[in-house]
């Protein structure tokens, strides 16, 4: 008779294929419906029954081994297939596709698009969710995501869109005034808009580094889109994509307050469960999601080929 202690079970890898994916046994344990006492309770039995350290852990974090990360992938793409199962088995409707994005990505770039998917598939209703943290594709919640980083997600497949890359934009009438941010060391009487981190980045591709910006910086706002806004109303220099705002450039509303761009070697990916990879409507607006991000790569090919790539 095969002794069943020997083997792991299905409780301890389910502990641990939900903490390896969101990357936190207290997440894993919201999702779970338990304590994280519990799920790291569960977790280290199943190390002690396969003789591996699955988890190397912190103070205020835990991080997955090597080994970790090799048995992460089989399992986040194990339960990954089997929630498709349950899925496909309560007759998913493949007249909708729930999609979730970045705010910025949405509102700027996706959400002006979407008429022209709406008329070459008007079979397909689109329900549209726009958060700045990224959603458990495992859940059933969301057929797809479209997110910014390096492409790399268990239990994921990703088609590459376009890559992140930034540079300073603002109305036409502040731009011979913006000429003071090329070098970071004078005076400028116009506020920076944005985030902080992509400034310092912007000027650390010039070759300026250590950077200190500490006021210089107007409102602070909470999304790209609105730093965007903001310039086009004259309220300061932005450091935005030209990629996504390629209306307000060619429309006039904004220009960009100097010629260099830079980026931090991210891109804008189309996700979807692994499991899903056969789903009709996601193929579908795959296809044509492809088909835009091509004319506007396109289109922005002289930003992106001038694009100097700085790690963070």
């Amino acid at each position: 008779m095969v002794d069943q202690r020997r083997f792991p079970s299905l409780l301890a890898i389910r502990a641990f294929e939900a903490a390896a994916r969101l990357g936190s046994f207290a997440r894993a344990a919201q999702e779970l419906d338990t304590t994280a006492a519990s799920v790291s309770y569960h977790v280290r039995r199943l190390e002690e029954q396969i003789g591996v350290r699955l988890f190397a852990r912190y103070p205020q974090r835990v991080e997955l081994t090597e080994p970790g990360q090799l048995v992460a992938r089989e399992a986040i793409y194990a339960f990954a297939a089997l929630r498709a199962s349950f899925i496909k088995a309560a007759n998913l409707d493949e007249t909708r596709l729930s999609l979730t994005t970045l705010p910025t990505f949405g509102t700027s770039w996706l959400t002006p698009k979407l008429g022209r998917f709406r008329a070459k598939h008007p079979e397909i209703a689109l329900d549209l969710d726009l958060s700045p943290d990224a959603q458990d594709l495992s859940s059933g919640h969301f057929d797809a995501a479209i997110r910014n980083g390096h492409g790399r997600w268990p239990g994921l497949r990703t088609v590459e869109l376009f890559p992140s890359i930034f540079m300073p934009l603002c109305a036409p009438s502040l731009k011979d005034a913006a000429a003071g941010i090329a070098d970071p060391r004078g005076p400028l009487n116009i506020p920076l808009l944005g985030r902080s981190d992509w400034w310092a980045l912007w000027y650390r591709a010039r070759g300026f580094d250590d950077v200190v910006l500490h006021g210089r910086f107007g409102t602070h706002l909470s999304a790209e889109y609105l730093d965007i806004a903001a310039a086009v109303a004259g309220h300061g220099i932005a450091i935005g994509s030209p990629i996504l705002f390629r209306n307000e450039i060619e429309a006039g509303r904004l220009v960009p307050a100097h010629d260099a761009v830079a980026g931090d070697g991210r891109t804008f990916w189309f996700t979807f469960p692994v499991a899903r990879q056969h789903s009709g409507k996601i193929a579908r607006f795959r296809d044509w999601l492809c088909g835009e991000a091509s004319r506007d790569r396109d289109a922005a090919d002289h930003y992106i080929r001038r694009a100097v790539i700085v790690e963070p």
